[in-house]
């Protein structure tokens, strides 16, 4: 598996820590058959998650030489805002792999007036838009056209391993379900903070193979994320 969205990147957000905590939970994401992880610390505008693109690179450079058999890369999850495209110019923040691929959030809500303008003028400048675990915004939820409509303008979309487990409640593993069966899902992501449950990645392969098959399954899992990353 390839893990497109992860908080490893050590005492930046709200994820990891301190190294070894940071090194503990890559080794053991290896055992499961983890290959590649891209760290994705929040960056979130007038916030405490503002740690540079300077500072994320000197901290991925001390972990990697910690880790064997496993590549990281550096990315951001990027909260919505209309800076983005300035805040990248600026080496304020990192798409993902230094690619043209941008991992953004919304609210949890959903909701927000101007996401839709941002997104297309990110995409016609250029930028590929990722939008991070669709399935756990409460408007989306509600209504699977929200979901299209990313769709329809060419974002494309990172679920998260355990929505279909429940690990973000019925709602969320209901709407992920259905934006599995209608072959929305582009990239699959640990959104990893902290320790989990290791056997994660095979229960909800599990589990996905009640819905689509498994070339579809290894195209989320790895293919797309591959291609993605070169």
């Amino acid at each position: 598996m390839i893990d497109i969205h992860s908080h490893l990147l050590y005492n930046v957000d709200d994820g990891s820590k301190n190294i070894d905590e940071s090194v503990k939970i890559i080794n053991n994401l290896k055992s499961q058959g983890i290959t590649d992880i891209i760290l994705t610390p929040h960056y979130i505008n007038y916030s405490e998650y503002t740690s540079k693109k300077k500072e994320n690179q000197e901290k991925l450079k001390e972990l990697q030489k910690q880790i064997k058999d496993v590549n990281l890369y550096l990315g951001n999850e990027i909260y919505i805002d209309e800076e983005i495209s300035n805040l990248i110019k600026n080496n304020e923040i990192s798409p993902l792999n230094d690619t043209k691929y941008l991992l953004i959030e919304l609210p949890m809500s959903g909701e927000n007036d101007k996401y839709r303008d941002i997104f297309l003028d990110l995409m016609n400048e250029g930028y590929k838009v990722i939008l991070a675990h669709p399935e756990r915004y409460i408007t989306f939820q509600k209504d699977f056209s929200k979901v299209e409509e990313m769709i329809n303008i060419g974002v494309l979309l990172q679920c998260n391993i355990g929505s279909i487990l429940k690990q973000y409640g019925r709602k969320a593993k209901k709407t992920y379900i259905k934006i599995l069966k209608s072959g929305y899902v582009s990239y699959i992501g640990t959104d990893i903070h902290h320790e989990i449950d290791y056997n994660i990645i095979k229960k909800a392969q599990a589990k996905m193979q009640k819905y689509v098959d498994e070339k579809t399954i290894e195209d989320i899992f790895i293919n797309n994320a591959k291609k993605m990353l070169r």
